[in-house]
């Protein structure tokens, strides 16, 4: 199993877009690469400097870590610099984070990828992780909780991977 994470402004649509997908085992919201420890919800959208982020564990037998950064990319304004949708402030931001030596690479290679659509830089912060906290319970799986939750991500990119 392998771990990676994305930051994809509000992470309730970024866990529900990567939960659909066959080889993903588990997903969390959480807070990543911020100042303080263990915040709240309420310090982070205070300025604690984290990244609303969902941690992705996956089988790469089953979906390489260069499928999961395609869809991530479907899914996100990477030129948008701490917004996605109406969702704006610096725990917004977009970002790969991970923790394996041999990800940069295969990261940057999608992100060269991506870079040649835009006429823009990318805004995507890609990072070792320094730390993740996972976030109250109640943002777990919010939008399967509260089905017309509001969300950035357009509801037929929930159907890809069916």
């Amino acid at each position: 199993m392998k771990t990676i994470y994305f930051a994809g402004g509000c992470f309730w649509g970024t866990q529900k877009f990567f939960d659909q997908f066959d080889g993903v085992l588990e997903t969390k919201t959480g807070y990543a690469n911020g100042k303080t420890q263990n915040p709240t919800y309420e310090e982070v959208c205070s300025g604690s400097g984290h990244a609303e982020t969902v941690k992705v564990v996956y089988d790469e037998r089953q979906i390489t870590l260069t499928s999961l950064l395609r869809y991530y990319f479907m899914v996100i304004d990477p030129t948008s610099v701490n917004r996605q949708g109406n969702d704006i402030g610096i725990q917004y931001r977009t970002g790969i984070y991970y923790e394996e030596e041999c990800a940069p690479k295969e990261i940057g290679e999608v992100m060269e990828e991506e870079h040649k659509k835009y006429n823009r830089p990318l805004a995507v912060e890609v990072l070792p992780l320094h730390s993740f906290y996972p976030a109250e319970e109640y943002h777990q799986k919010y939008l399967d909780k509260n089905p017309q939750g509001y969300c950035h991500i357009e509801p037929g990119a929930f159907e890809i991977g069916k």
